[in-house]
């Protein structure tokens, strides 16, 4: 015999073994007992929740010739036959592939024979409401007076999309998701009848990624199991195969971002790509961990509250005490803004990358919660004895190249203009387009913004927009070693440029010198 899904297999067949539905089922029973059995069900809630599972238990039920407390014995003639799909007693549709009115017109005449067997017709109709408006009225008076030996049950998990006229005929039950404990407890139980070693680890976390439905953490499961077949299951085991990231890899990027470190987030969600991992469930599952976060800075007992491990609780704990309340719910709102829009995207990477350059970057918004992170920032290095003029990015010497923060403490006058440009520092602008060209990417990009002056002592100072374009350079030394390798192979003579920084909405002609329109003006003029 072929091998069947794991949902499919252990699919509950009496009520006794439905999971997470426990006043829905109480409810069916009793009314199945006491003779009360209504004529039209409407089941409603997500998927996976075990709406058309119930609702071939209670066709089972009500015609079972020896209920047990409501729910069906499995061992008489109309159990076995509805069991196997041999029984007229009970018919099954699809209204996402037969929705029209005449499906439906098809059903109407078909209520008027009575059973053959048993003491129910009974119609499940399942995704009801793909049906059309036309079917919707053609099925409107039946199902508000049907036979008496007719049940209708409609199951949707979109109860929103059917007419109130519908509605108002049917006994409405609403399926809850079912909790992290009840799908692992299940899985937990399953693995030991198929005597399959998985770690308690693992399941939990499938079960939290199942979002509340049972059937998607069997599939799930049953996807993990067939990737790493006749091995213990382990947690790593299913981060691998899931696409997923571990939370330390989240506990990185926070302090990245908290840090305000773009060039280590960029380089972060690299690795996440090389290692294959799915960027949509990465941008969900951090928006959680955020949400984790935001609730142990403000839940007194916060392990009744959160689904982790003591030791996971204790590193979140310390986390929520390095950050604002603040900031994380501007991360949360950020974060939550990309996981709507990344589902659908073709540059999800793009779209990510965006997202940490923003959530480092407050001052690129101008809402209040921004304005407030960039208070708390300016406090942060009030308190640590930063005065305005050392917020740039510093001062530091390197071998052949030398930066300095410029980051608009006192303001500066513009400086005189030079009585002559040097010789190397003017072949350097001239042949600044050919320089770019040659750059390799990213690098390019990151330069085509730069301005080019003059510093007074004679020496190439190359200013960079503060942020993005100022750190790729000024946080890794080694692309500025590489741009002086470019410059000293271009005129011939070793080059020692002066990195420096200028606010993108800065008047940088107020301030400095602009070499590339003073030399392409002397250009001008000789060619006339």
């Amino acid at each position: 015999m072929s091998y069947q899904a794991l949902y499919r297999k252990f699919r509950p067949v009496a009520f006794e073994d439905v999971k997470g539905q426990d006043a829905i089922v109480e409810t069916l029973k009793n009314q199945i007992t006491a003779d009360r059995v209504g004529h039209a069900y409407l089941f409603c809630g997500t998927r996976g929740t075990g709406k058309t599972t119930i609702a071939k238990i209670f066709a089972k039920a009500v015609n079972c010739e020896a209920p047990e407390n409501g729910s069906p014995c499995g061992k008489c003639k109309s159990c076995q036959a509805i069991a196997s799909g041999a029984s007229m007693n009970v018919i099954e549709i699809d209204a996402a592939s037969n929705n029209g009115v005449d499906n439906i017109r098809g059903i109407v005449e078909e209520v008027s024979y009575s059973p053959a067997q048993g003491k129910y017709k009974v119609y499940i109709i399942d995704e009801v409401h793909m049906l059309s408006i036309g079917a919707f009225n053609a099925l409107l008076k039946t199902l508000e007076e049907p036979p008496g030996y007719v049940i209708f049950i409609l199951a949707t998990t979109e109860v929103h999309k059917i007419p109130i006229t519908i509605l108002s005929r049917c006994q409405r039950y609403d399926f809850r998701r079912i909790d992290i404990d009840t799908i692992t407890d299940r899985m937990t139980e399953l693995m030991e009848q198929e005597k399959v070693s998985v770690e308690p680890k693992a399941l939990r976390y499938i079960a939290k990624i199942a979002d509340g439905s049972l059937r998607d953490a069997l599939s799930l499961l049953d996807q993990c199991i067939a990737f790493h077949f006749g091995k213990e299951l382990t947690y790593d085991m299913v981060l691998d195969v899931l696409g997923a990231v571990d939370n330390e890899v989240f506990s990185r990027l926070l302090r990245h971002m908290l840090s305000e470190d773009v060039l280590s987030c960029i380089e972060l969600l690299e690795e996440i790509v090389i290692q294959g991992r799915e960027l949509t469930q990465f941008v969900s599952d951090y928006t959680w961990y955020l949400r984790n976060l935001l609730l142990v800075k403000n839940c007194g007992a916060a392990e009744e509250v959160l689904d982790v491990s003591s030791e996971h609780l204790q590193l979140l704990k310390e986390e929520a005490d390095m950050a604002d309340q603040n900031t994380i719910m501007r991360f949360i709102r950020i974060f939550s803004e990309l996981s709507g829009q990344i589902r659908y995207a073709s540059a999800k990477r793009v779209m990510i990358e965006m997202t940490m350059i923003k959530a480092c970057r407050p001052q690129m918004e101008k809402n209040r919660e921004s304005i407030v992170e960039r208070l708390r920032v300016l406090e942060d290095k009030i308190e640590k004895g930063l005065v305005a003029a050392d917020v740039g990015p510093g001062n530091v010497q390197g071998d052949n190249y030398v930066i300095s923060g410029n980051a608009g403490g006192e303001k500066s006058s513009l400086p005189p203009m030079p009585k002559a440009i040097p010789e190397d520092v003017e072949q350097i602008v001239k042949q600044w387009p050919l320089i770019l060209n040659d750059c390799p990417n990213p690098m390019k990009g990151y330069l085509k913004t730069a301005r080019l002056s003059l510093g007074s002592d004679n020496r190439l100072q190359i200013y960079l927009v503060e942020g993005t374009y100022s750190d790729y350079f000024l946080k890794v030394p080694e692309h500025m070693e590489q741009v002086a390798l470019m410059l000293s192979n271009t005129i011939g003579k070793e080059v020692e440029p002066e990195f420096k920084t200028y606010g993108q909405n800065e008047n940088f002609e107020a301030k400095n010198i602009d070499l590339s329109k003073i030399i392409m003006m002397d250009i001008e003029e000789e060619e006339d």
